[in-house]
């Protein structure tokens, strides 16, 4: 019987430049999580629309769906650190011209549909760069646990920023959120002033056929067992589970009759459950345990999926809270261990690419999501939107882990 091991959750902050890197995008990440909730809920005050308020995602996310590919090849010829310093001074900038017209009252639905492709825009290459920065930055030791520290940093800001968020509207004014967050970029960009990474060769061959380049990744993506599975199930929950900013602002104000705080703290309380997810991946980063690996990898989603259920039928303001929170620690876990999986069965020169793939099924796959949740939220209501959410995942992952049974899945899922 394999022993687990349990191991300190903090391992990764003994290094010097990813201590400086997690406290700044802790700090960002606060600013970013009070836009997110800022901003669908002034979208949705203007609208009153689920589906005008779910095209806003469609939009910011589909940039990440159509390029993701080409940002894996500029991510393997350039230095990482360069690229994350070009990604978040372009993300502080769009933040602040959106905060201005926020400000001024001059800001109209399309100026928030055009801030969205921006930042979608930016995200294409940020999101890869940085899950393919970490490991400059560990090594391959302490990556896992890097991993699941950064999905943790993710939901402390999710439990502070949406808090914060709430009592900001509610009390000083809906731009404020936006102008905290175009100045938390700042701490970004500071950190890196005193990060050093390791050099890894991730030099992509045939350097000037792009094409070529993403068809080799995508060879190894498919050629490489649990790459390609680990990849299908991230599609599967990313589409369906991550619709939280079209979803919970709508079930807040129409089935719990909540204004800006109530919203708010919803959404720090789903973020509480995903940070106990993140820290509970980090306390098991160096288990030897591929029971608990597989279990969070093959088990959970269908957990999560029946959350989602059962959120769509709470009217109970605590137990919707309750139910936001299961779901977030389920969706973490997979997430971050899925996300350590990539990496780990990743060769150097093709782990740009790689996460750049992990990004277009994670984040690309929002568009569609946010369109199937939006389109039913709007015609059914939100309560639908949560229990078809729960319902197509555990539909889509029933024949998955058929497939899997009858041989064609690897039965362990890291190497």
């Amino acid at each position: 019987m394999t022993r687990v091991k349990y191991n300190n959750p903090f391992a990764a902050l003994s290094h010097k430049s990813y201590r400086y890197y997690w406290v700044g995008m802790c700090i960002s990440l606060i600013g970013t999580w009070m836009q997110n909730i800022a901003q669908p809920w002034l979208a949705y005050s203007m609208t009153n629309s689920a589906f005008l308020l779910s095209l806003i995602g469609i939009l910011q996310f589909t940039p990440v769906l159509l390029f993701s590919l080409f940002a894996g090849v500029i991510i393997d010829r350039f230095p990482k650190k360069k690229i994350l310093f070009f990604t978040q001074s372009a993300s502080l900038v769009i933040t602040l011209a959106l905060a201005l017209l926020v400000w001024s009252k001059q800001i109209e639905y399309w100026h928030i549909l055009v801030a969205a492709v921006a930042i979608g825009l930016v995200n294409t290459l940020d999101l890869p760069t940085r899950q393919a920065f970490v490991i400059e930055l560990v090594g391959r030791e302490d990556l896992m646990n890097a991993v699941a520290l950064n999905s943790s940093s993710f939901n402390i800001a999710r439990i502070i920023g949406p808090a914060l968020a709430g009592i900001m509207m509610g009390y000083v004014g809906i731009a404020t959120c936006f102008f905290i967050n175009a100045i938390s970029f700042g701490a970004v960009l500071i950190s890196f002033i005193f990060i050093k990474t390791s050099k890894v060769d991730i030099v992509s061959k045939d350097k000037d056929d792009i094409i070529q380049n993403i068809r080799d990744g995508l060879k190894y993506i498919y050629g490489n067992t649990n790459l390609f599975y680990t990849i299908l199930a991230v599609a599967i929950i990313s589409t369906f589970a991550m619709n939280f900013n079209v979803l919970v602002p709508v079930f807040s104000k129409e089935i719990l009759g909540k204004k800006e705080a109530g919203f708010g703290f919803l959404m720090s309380l789903m973020g509480i459950g995903s940070f106990i997810g993140a820290m509970l991946v980090a306390v098991m980063s160096k288990s030897d345990s591929k029971k608990f690996i597989n279990f969070i990898l093959n088990a959970v989603p269908f957990i999560m999926a029946v959350f989602l259920i059962s959120t769509g039928f709470t009217r109970i303001y605590a137990l919707t809270g309750l139910c936001l929170a299961l779901s977030g620690l389920s969706f973490v876990s997979f997430s971050s261990t899925a996300n350590s999986t990539m990496q780990l069965n990743s060769k150097d020169e093709y782990r740009g690419r790689v996460m750049s793939v992990y990004s277009l099924v994670f984040s690309g796959s929002t568009p569609i999501g946010n369109l199937y949740s939006g389109l039913i939220t709007h015609r059914f209501g939100p309560s639908m939107g949560f229990i078809a959410c729960g319902a197509i995942i555990i539909l889509l992952l029933i024949p998955f882990h058929i497939y899997k049974s009858k041989g064609f899945i690897a039965k362990n899922q890291i190497q």
